[in-house]
């Protein structure tokens, strides 16, 4: 999944200008994978027309998600950042889209979009309480977890203003970060699906914990204290 997940950045139409990829402690081989990318991106080159960016390797020991997302956030170079779950993949226009729509909406911070589904290999259907919209979605952020953290291209100075995501939450750490923002921002949406969300495999996340609206909930007290 991590090879598909970092070529699927590599066929950007607007390459990004770094990849960051944090090792949250696992016990297979991605150094070694990343490591032979690596090798294959500096054997290629791709020259001054199409220049291949740079792959970052940052290991550390287990932290869980929010842990390794905000290590890479620190890492980051760029304004502009955007996220990628190992088992998820970019369709190749995502990046360029989101940029060409940031560009005509100055001040707007967060961008997402819609996403294609895919659990054991079939494409399913959405439900109506996950559709996805942009605007002042506040509202719509309470229920459940409307923005998927693939999806989104995010300005660091957001981080600033709320926080990073929250490493006390083993879970649903999207869901308090996206309440967080949506309560003081508008975002902007990109009604094509850009992503592919893969589903069904024995190690995804929201699979690791029971009863995951207590993490919400803890989500929900946290903006409730906030003045």
């Amino acid at each position: 999944m991590l090879q598909r997940a970092i070529d699927s950045v590599l066929q950007q139409s607007l390459p990004p200008r770094e990849i960051i990829v944090v090792d949250d402690g696992s016990t297979d081989a991605s150094r070694e994978l990343v490591t032979h990318i690596q090798q294959r991106i500096a054997d290629t080159g791709g020259g001054e027309a199409c220049p291949q960016p740079r792959i970052h390797y940052l290991y550390q020991c287990n932290s869980g998600v929010s842990a390794a997302r905000n290590r890479g956030i620190r890492h980051a170079s760029g304004e502009w950042l955007a996220f990628l779950d190992s088992d998820d993949a970019w369709l190749p226009r995502k990046l360029e889209t989101q940029a060409e729509l940031i560009a005509r909406h100055p001040g707007r911070r967060l961008c997402h979009t819609q996403e294609q589904w895919i659990r054991d290999g079939m494409r399913i259907n959405q439900m109506k309480k996950h559709r996805k919209s942009g605007g002042a979605i506040f509202p719509l952020c309470l229920p459940l977890c409307v923005i998927s953290p693939s999806s989104v291209m995010i300005h660091r100075s957001l981080f600033d203003d709320v926080g990073l995501f929250d490493e006390k939450l083993p879970a649903c750490e999207d869901y308090d970060l996206w309440l967080r923002i949506c309560a003081h921002e508008e975002v902007l949406y990109v009604d094509t699906p850009l992503l592919l969300k893969y589903g069904g495999h024995g190690d995804q996340l929201s699979r690791s914990f029971w009863g995951m609206d207590r993490f919400r909930l803890q989500a929900l007290q946290k903006i409730l204290r906030d003045p």
